[in-house]
C-alpha cells in the first residue's frame, strides 16, 4: 500500500470515530488533515469537494470518498469510504447490542444527553470552516450569509435559497 493510501486509511479511521452528529461533524478535521496536514489540497478545492458532496444526493459522508478519489484515485476512495464507515457501523452495532441489554442504564442517558450538545458544536464548528474556505469575495459572503438567514428564517423549502444562489452566482458571473 503506498503512503498516501495509507494516510488515507489512517486519517479517516480515527476520524470515524468521531463523527458524534454525522460526517459534517468531523469536517473542520477533515479539511485540517487535508488542506494543512498531509497538504493533498488547498483549501478551495477542500469547500469545492464539500459543495459538491452537499449538493449530490445522498449521504454526507460523500465528501470522504471525494477526497479519497483527489488524493488517490478510485483506490483512495475506497480506501477512505470504508476506513470512515466501518469503524463506526461496528461501534454503533455493539452500541444497539448493549443498549437493548441496558436501555434503563443511568450512565447511558447521561452519555446521550452529554453528546448532543457535543454534536451541534461539532456541527457549527463545520460550518464556520467551510465558510471561511469558500468565502472569498463579497457575493460569496452575501450568499453565505443569505442563504443561512433564509434557513433560520423562514420555513420555506430550501429549493428556493438554491435557485436564488444559483441565479445570483450566474449573474455575477455573466457580469464580470
Amino acid at each position: 500500500m503506498n503512503d498516501a493510501l495509507r494516510q488515507l486509511g489512517t486519517t479517516f479511521l480515527w476520524l470515524s470515530l468521531l463523527q458524534f452528529g454525522g460526517t459534517s461533524a468531523v469536517v473542520p478535521e477533515m479539511h485540517r488533515q487535508a488542506v494543512d496536514v498531509l497538504g493533498c489540497m488547498d483549501a478551495q478545492s477542500f469547500a469545492n469537494l464539500f459543495a459538491l458532496a452537499q449538493l449530490a444526493p445522498g449521504p454526507n459522508v460523500m465528501i470522504v470518498s471525494l477526497v479519497g478519489w483527489r488524493v488517490a484515485g478510485l483506490a483512495g476512495l475506497i480506501v477512505a469510504t470504508l476506513a470512515m464507515t466501518v469503524p463506526p457501523s461496528l461501534l454503533a452495532f455493539a452500541a444497539s447490542r448493549l443498549m437493548k441489554h441496558s436501555s434503563q442504564s443511568h450512565w447511558l442517558a447521561i452519555a446521550k444527553e452529554a453528546l448532543v450538545p457535543l454534536a451541534i458544536g461539532m456541527i457549527l464548528a463545520s460550518g464556520w470552516v467551510m465558510t471561511q474556505s469558500s468565502a472569498s469575495g463579497a457575493v460569496s459572503l452575501l450568499l453565505t450569509a443569505g442563504a443561512a438567514a433564509f434557513i433560520f428564517f423562514t420555513e420555506l423549502n430550501l429549493l428556493w435559497a438554491l435557485g436564488a444562489a444559483l441565479a445570483l452566482g450566474i449573474a455575477v458571473h455573466q457580469l464580470g
